[in-house]
């Protein structure tokens, strides 16, 4: 991890969160100078019921990863007979009464077992203590989440970047993110953020978190080759000038795949709340702009509906 004299966590390249100007100027400037975008209301992410048999039947050793987007940045993870929940965010809404604008896939009640809760940072629409608490299992988190996480009843397990727990067969790996942390007023980058890379048997995934372009997507693909699918977040990126800085746009998601040399590339992070000022039907449109002018594999661009499952697996 990265500390500076106040014992704050910082990026790699030194980055800190906004200052209370920059945000002053993107929340009220942008209204009242009538840059911010158009706000679409409507839910445009399509939104299909997931097959409970085939989640309650957990893929075993050599059966590859299955993976179902539940929306925003919340996935299920299935492998080698553990079941994984990724940035579990199941609530109708998220800080500051921010509403959901599709619906997740699944009901805490409708969730297979789960065996751990994995959680990328501490912003509200990752970290979403309701249903952290809801669900129940155990957690792991960056440095500095677990306080958080005991005060709602959660066991924590906290990782500093690329260290790693083991669950059965299966490990679990903390990866760095070019991002920051903030819950309150006071504790601005107090703990830490990143991806996870999960290993099993028979398979690679990674899920970026909630990320900023940085150099290391080709480290991370260096020390984790033949990752089968890579989760990024391709929304929440304009204005550019305040939102780049720690979020990826959709072209620079693009290339961050192709830095990983990932398989398949699955887009998150957009369509279910309206965080920043581009229309929320937006991200996928540039994403398969951009995929079609560098002349990628339409077979690697899983833009899916959410409450879709594909499965990945190495060598397949």
């Amino acid at each position: 991890m990265v500390r500076n004299t106040f014992g704050r966590f910082v990026n790699m390249d030194g980055t800190t969160p906004h200052s209370y100007t920059d945000i002053a100027k993107w929340g009220v400037l942008e209204a009242v100078t009538m840059r911010t975008r158009r706000r679409h209301s409507r839910m445009p992410v399509s939104v299909i019921t997931p097959d409970m048999d085939l989640l309650r039947d957990v893929p075993g050793p050599c059966d590859g990863a299955r993976l179902t987007w539940l929306g925003h940045s919340s996935w299920l993870v299935q492998l080698d007979g553990v079941s994984l929940l990724i940035d579990p965010v199941l609530s109708d809404r998220v800080a500051a009464g921010i509403r959901r604008r599709a619906p997740p896939a699944l009901r805490v009640d409708q969730l297979p077992p789960v065996d751990l809760q994995l959680v990328t940072h501490n912003h509200y629409d990752h970290l979403d203590a309701r249903t952290l608490a809801a669900v129940g299992s155990p957690a792991v988190a960056g440095v500095g989440v677990g306080e958080l996480l005991s005060r709602i009843g959660l066991s924590c397990t906290e990782l500093d970047w690329w260290e790693h727990i083991d669950l059965g067969d299966v490990r679990i790996t903390f990866v760095p993110a070019q991002h920051w942390s903030r819950r309150g007023l006071l504790d601005g980058n107090r703990t830490l953020w990143g991806g996870f890379v999960i290993e099993g048997s028979s398979s690679r995934v990674y899920h970026a978190g909630d990320t900023a372009w940085f150099d290391r997507f080709k480290e991370i693909g260096r020390r984790f080759p033949g990752i089968d699918a890579a989760m990024l977040p391709i929304g929440a990126y304009s204005p550019g000038w305040f939102m780049e800085r720690h979020h990826l746009n959709p072209e620079q998601a693009v290339a961050a795949y192709l830095d990983l040399e990932a398989g398949l590339f699955l887009p998150m992070h957009w369509g279910a709340f309206k965080l920043s000022h581009e229309p929320l039907d937006e991200p996928p449109v540039r994403v398969r702009r951009e995929w079609g002018r560098r002349g990628l594999d339409e077979a690697r661009l899983g833009l899916i509906p959410v409450g879709e499952t594909v499965w990945v697996g190495l060598g397949t």
